[in-house]
């Protein structure tokens, strides 16, 4: 017989509980595991000196007799209960740290939205302007109250229309407002926003060297330089880990001007940001007139999806304005809801207290004892 199999070993116990789901602050405190099977073989032992007790006591054929009126399943019930509760207890006292989807913290979204000139395209019914208009009109009324929200709007240049406010209705206003302009300045969006969640950080297009392409075929222009000095010294955080505001960037075209796209995203990777990109339309695009002259917008996913990447955040495409209010329900409940390593020590010490309490209770009344 291979004895090693029935070798406890807790030293391998706690090393599967660390690639398992659930890992543990102080995995040494699950040697007291040990204490589990001692509890199972001093309660058969106990078991039978009672029944040795018992055959002493009285004759045999009362012995038989009081067993056939015995409580049989339910005299072990209490004592498995007690046995689990310890178990939850043991477990609490390692410290156990899971993965849970909790509400989230984010008390702040930036909505960053395209108002260029091909947003006037009629791909997306109405037009791709008006259906991005009540779509964010819509995500705002399915927010928590608490949460902060913020509109960035840009084409040739980006611009706070409305800092972060708790007033849905001057959110709709500042929506209601926009004004189609020429030119999409994509990164220079993402500074923007980035400037309106640190505020203290003196984040400026004053700030960054970049080059204004006047013809709207023009390839993309060379990357912006680092900002200037601050007061002080900026530190990288790892991507994704600020969890106190978001960024979703809506966009139909390509950038044609201002601050690089990669360049920006990363600034928003260093500081933590998620940046949700949506792009509206078609990736073959649209010819349309403004002003005059045509051109046929595309969308440029690969851009976008790098954003998306470069910030631990997700890419959506909206082809249609019902895809778009999909798109929109779908960001609120991933903003809303996020995955923590939660410690969970506390609710296994409130399970291991609930069932020492069944436990008790069970025996009280079917046995007027504790146990």
């Amino acid at each position: 017989m291979n004895t090693d199999a029935l070798t406890f070993n807790p030293a391998a116990l706690a090393a599967w509980f660390q690639q398992s789901p659930v890992t543990f602050l102080w995995p040494q405190l699950l040697w007291l595991l040990l204490v589990l099977p001692l509890l199972v073989l001093l309660y058969l032992w106990l078991m039978s000196r009672r029944r040795k007790s018992a055959v002493r006591l009285a004759s045999l054929a009362i012995v038989r007799e009081a067993a056939g009126r015995g409580p049989g399943w339910r005299r072990h019930l209490p004592p498995l209960l007690l046995l689990l509760a310890i178990s939850a207890s043991l477990l609490a006292a390692a410290r156990p740290v899971a993965t849970l989807r909790l509400p989230s913290t984010q008390q702040t979204i930036i909505l960053a939205m395209d108002v260029s000139g091909s947003m006037r395209a009629e791909d997306v019914k109405p037009n791709r302007l008006v259906a991005s208009q009540e779509a964010a009109k819509a995500f705002l009324t399915g927010l928590p109250r608490h949460v902060k929200v913020g509109i960035v709007a840009f084409a040739g240049s980006a611009q706070v229309v409305q800092p972060p406010t708790l007033s849905r209705d001057d959110l709709v206003a500042a929506i209601d407002r926009f004004q189609l302009q020429r030119a999409t300045a994509i990164g220079s969006a993402i500074v923007v926003s980035l400037a309106e969640i640190f505020p203290d950080q003196n984040i400026s297009l004053g700030d960054l060297t970049f080059q204004r392409n006047t013809d709207p075929f023009a390839p993309k222009g060379r990357a912006i330089d680092r900002p200037a000095a601050q007061d002080k010294p900026f530190t990288p955080v790892a991507p994704g880990s600020y969890g106190s505001a978001a960024i979703i960037l809506l966009t139909d075209g390509q950038r044609t001007t201002g601050v690089d796209t990669a360049e920006a995203a990363q600034m928003a990777a260093d500081r933590g940001v998620r940046v949700y990109t949506v792009g509206v339309g078609t990736v073959d695009g649209e010819v349309i007139g403004f002003e005059g002259w045509s051109m046929r917008v595309r969308l440029d996913e690969d851009s976008l999806k790098q954003v998306a990447r470069a910030t631990q955040a997700e890419y959506f495409h909206a082809g249609t304005a019902d895809n778009l209010k999909k798109v929109y329900e779908s960001l609120g409940a991933r903003l809303m809801v996020e995955k923590k390593e939660t410690e969970i020590s506390g609710l296994l010490a409130l399970v291991g207290a609930a069932l020492a309490l069944v436990a008790a209770g069970l025996s009280l009344l079917w046995f007027h004892r504790v146990l």
